[in-house]
């Protein structure tokens, strides 16, 4: 099994390479961790491969405010220092400078 290091850290904020999404990072999974429903309704020209990490991301776009799973291969980092207004993201975390964003420590699960 290959070995994978993430790229982004949880409280980073990130952006899709494809689609217009932004959003910050709140898991990691070192690799795919969602259903085959969920694999196989990816269209198989875009469908990442598995053995990457895969980010959960509470993520905007223009319209609206969602949870985002999304592969490391279609995200880049986010320098645009514009808040995030997804209203979950103060829930969980504290915002740092620079468009980051700290856990809070007394997150209940």
């Amino acid at each position: 099994m290959k070995q994978s290091n993430a790229k982004f850290n949880i409280g980073e904020v990130v952006r899709h390479r494809v689609f217009p999404f932004r959003g910050v990072v709140f898991d990691v999974d070192p690799e795919f961790a969602n259903t085959e429903e969920w694999w196989n309704a990816i269209p198989a020209e875009i469908r990442p491969h598995k053995d990457q990490p895969f980010y959960h991301i509470l993520a905007e776009n223009e319209e609206t405010e969602y949870v985002a799973y999304v592969s490391e291969q279609n995200l880049i980092s986010d320098h645009s220092g514009t808040p995030l207004r997804n209203p979950q993201v103060t829930q969980i975390f504290d915002a740092q400078s620079a468009g980051r964003y700290r856990p809070k420590f007394n997150i209940a699960h």
